[in-house]
């Protein structure tokens, strides 16, 4: 405890002007930073014990520090801010009535077609047929890959269509004249659509991203708004049509093909794995070792799907294991099977029903057990979708008669975890209560010219996340990714505050090799004003590209990160057009690394791979391994 106090007072010299000139507040700092450590039977322990456990299983001592410094100025400015700048910054951060933010949409009689049910039930393929016939409208889905395939299903059946994602946009026609297909974050609220499509309706609730599913559902300005998603969303969704004056027609589906919780598990025995199955694992360590032990113990090629893929390559992948001449006979996937891919998956194979989450490990919920285990038994599989010309979206029903629905069937690795499995598929979801919002960048700008000018812009965000005050029917959504990005680019001088709300909403993930480094020379290009060509990003390691390709986890985890540093690198060159100026090229390395990547698993599908260690089902997460003395006692370790 000691050591804490005097590294929180320490970091007082880094803090702002305004911040350090209070050495008696920050005094009251350590005191009061102590009594919440101490005092392990409180929510505050929790809360105080939790934000420094995380930051230092993110950045290590790094980490710990920088958590440390914004918890004293945040202490600092809560006691030395004015009356006045106070009530000033709780206006804006007043959130409560984001229904009025939207005054155009409001103008419009808007008839929102509800389409709810079960995976596998058609709801998204109906919406997306009627979106066929509009002269203009657009489809906001949850992910690129199904972005993208919407926009190559219309425009190979010869329906103009444009494709807006925030690191690819092709816009071959004007917005309010033909289809454009998006990720929901990129929605135009500015343009008016005969029809419009929002895919996976209830992820308005998701704590990182609901805000752009609330975004659309508030501020689309479309006379027929399809809402696709599960029935849970219903009671918000009927409260909120009322609030924005909209009609409200609520289309029901039932599953087209059954889905049935298996009696017993494999026991964790690999060899019980069949052709057809998937195998769902929760981290990417565990799917590589996977794909070694059940090659190994079946003598079947296995295909892989997991987040930390191109969206071109989990596309890919997919199809290899619907093919029933490819040679691929079992899918291991992490979550990301859930969403967004058409699959022939006969079985769901649970190992577990945990997820790990930085330090924290959470069960999942009967929502993602739901999810996951309804890609068992589709409809139809995805190679005879195409051969019709029909959407492979998640929910495609072909228009022709099908062959009659097998069974999907659902099990779990070991027995302790099949009883969960078996409860969650016939229990009801709870019913979504609230949606999540962010406040627009206009009023970010405002707040932030309420604190001085040396602000760390994480600060700012945190300022507003205390002082935000929403609706019974919405809640703020979490900040920490943008704060992430905020400390991470703080160093960086010369950017303006819309340069740093621009960076916060960048598509990066700071806990892979070499993001952070990246992200902070791509902050420097803009803050000097100076032009950045992809060969000049020094810790952008295209020479990554010249070696041989190694068959081992680590090469192909450095093709990952490089695949995301040029998905970056374009995502910013759309928004700083003068600055990052090879978007060209960096298209044409992005296909090289998705080529090499694809051969990388390929060849991993035939041969074992190397640079593994302890065989999957015998490792167990480390949460406090490592961690300051200080912490470990504090939380009776």
């Amino acid at each position: 405890m000691d050591q804490l106090k005097t590294e929180a007072g320490q970091k007082s010299a880094k803090l702002p002007t305004e911040v350090a000139a209070h050495p008696t507040y920050i005094n009251e700092f350590n005191s009061w930073l102590e009594f919440r450590l101490t005092n392990t039977s409180s929510s505050a322990w929790n809360e105080t014990f939790g934000d420094l456990t995380r930051a230092y299983y993110d950045k290590g001592k790094e980490g710990l520090d920088r958590e440390l410094g914004k918890m004293c100025s945040l202490f600092v400015m809560r006691k030395a801010v004015s009356p006045s700048n106070r009530r000033h910054q709780k206006q804006l951060a007043d959130l409560r009535f984001p229904v009025e933010w939207y005054p155009e949409a409001r103008t419009i009689q808007r008839t929102i077609h509800l389409h709810v049910g079960p995976t596998n039930s058609g709801k998204t393929y109906q919406a997306l047929k009627r979106l066929e016939t509009a002269k203009c409208g657009v489809y906001a889905g949850p992910l690129r890959l199904l972005a993208h395939e919407v926009y190559s299903r219309l425009n190979d059946n010869g329906k103009p269509c444009n494709l807006l994602t925030g690191d690819d946009q092709r816009i071959e026609g004007a917005l309010d004249q033909r289809i454009t297909s998006c990720t929901v974050e990129m929605v135009p609220l500015g343009v008016s659509f005969d029809v419009a499509v929002i895919d996976e309706i209830q992820m308005m609730e998701n704590q990182a991203r609901g805000w752009a599913w609330t975004r659309a559902l508030l501020g689309l300005k479309a006379k027929e708004l399809h809402l696709c998603g599960e029935a849970r969303s219903v009671p918000l969704l009927r409260k909120l049509a009322d609030a924005m004056g909209d009609q409200l027609e609520i289309h029901e589906y039932q599953r087209l093909s059954p889905l049935k919780a298996m009696d017993h598990s494999l026991n964790h025995d690999l060899k019980k794995l069949q052709k057809g199955d998937c195998l769902v694992l929760f981290s990417r360590q565990a799917i590589h070792a996977a794909l070694r032990e059940v090659q190994t113990e079946t003598g079947l090629r296995c295909a892989m799907v997991y987040g930390g893929l191109p969206p071109q390559i989990r596309a890919e992948q997919a199809r290899l294991f619907n093919d029933p001449n490819s040679g691929y006979d079992i899918l291991i996937a992490s979550d990301a099977v859930g969403m967004g891919l058409n699959l022939s998956i006969k079985r769901i194979v649970f190992s577990t029903t945990t997820k790990t989450l930085g330090p924290v490990i959470l069960p999942l919920t009967v929502s993602e057990i739901k999810q996951i285990a309804g890609r068992a038994g589709r409809y139809r599989v995805a190679g005879q979708q195409e051969k019709d010309g029909q959407f492979n979206s998640s929910d495609a029903v072909p228009s022709i008669p099908p062959a009659p629905p097998s069974v999907g069937l659902v099990t779990t690795l070991s027995d302790q975890h099949l009883p969960i499995v078996r409860h969650a598929l016939s229990a009801e979801a709870p019913p979504i209560t609230t949606a999540g919002l962010l406040p627009s960048d206009e009023v970010m700008h405002r707040f932030a010219a309420y604190f001085p000018p040396d602000t760390p812009f994480s600060i700012v965000l945190q300022r507003i996340a205390e002082l935000s005050q929403c609706h019974s029917q919405f809640r703020l959504c979490d900040l920490s990714d943008q704060m992430g990005i905020a400390d991470a680019i703080q160093e960086v001088k010369g950017l303006s505050i819309t340069d740093r709300i621009v960076f916060c909403a960048a598509p990066v993930n700071l806990r892979q090799e070499m993001a952070e480094a990246i992200l902070q020379e791509l902050a420097q290009a803009v803050a000097k004003q100076q032009v950045l060509t992809l060969p000049d990003i020094e810790h952008l390691e295209l020479e990554v590209l010249d070696q041989d390709e190694s068959l081992n986890r680590f090469y192909l985890k450095k093709l990952e990160g490089l695949h995301s540093g040029l998905v970056l690198y374009l995502w910013l060159s759309y928004r700083y057009e003068s600055i990052f100026t090879s978007r060209s090229l960096a298209f044409q390395v992005k296909g090289m690394v998705e080529t090499r990547i694809n051969n990388m698993l390929t060849r991993m599908a035939v041969q074992r791979i190397s640079g593994l260690r302890k065989p999957f089902l015998q490792r167990t997460p480390t949460f406090v391994q490592g961690a300051p003395t200080a912490l470990r006692a504090a939380a009776g370790f």
